[in-house]
């Protein structure tokens, strides 16, 4: 069983809400345990608010008011990326590489903000931090190995 599904959002905070929600349903649809779909619907609330916040500038006129997610339900598995045309991610020690996030023990319990990144790592299998190459923006991708209800209707062979 295999399910993608893309959507090109604009960088507003309703836009959050409607991509958790989708994919919410479709974990649900699928028949993917409720305890994993709601980890990675916390994840990616957390990708899209950050590119929400830090994905561009949307005074341009162009692209850089948008942002991309696109997730995968491939056998055992679900990915999903978030992609956003704004500065990308500070360069890390090398200039390929960007700075990885702060732990999440780094981060006071009452901060609003600065724990994203952290949390997509605590609840994922396999996190990707990233800018793309050329145009510029940050690529947040994560996979985590799905679970299934006993008789899922998608449930993967």
């Amino acid at each position: 069983m295999s399910i993608w599904w893309s959507l090109h959002l604009r960088r507003e905070a309703a836009s959050v809400p409607l991509a958790r929600r989708l994919l919410l349903g479709t974990m649900e649809t699928a028949g993917v345990d409720p305890d994993i779909s709601y980890d990675l619907s916390v994840a990616l609330s957390e990708a899209c608010a950050n590119a929400v916040e830090h994905g561009g500038d949307a005074g341009h006129g162009d692209s850089r008011g948008d942002y991309r997610v696109t997730a995968y339900l491939d056998g055992e598995k679900c990915r999903i990326e978030v992609a956003d045309s704004g500065p990308g991610f500070p360069a890390g020690p090398f200039p390929e590489t960007p700075r990885r996030p702060v732990p999440v023990a780094a981060v006071p319990y009452d901060a609003e903000s600065g724990r994203g990144l952290s949390l997509i790592e605590e609840l994922a299998d396999h996190v990707t931090i990233g800018n793309k190459p050329g145009r510029g923006g940050a690529v947040v991708s994560f996979d985590k190995i799905l679970k299934w209800q006993k008789g899922a209707p998608l449930m993967a062979v």
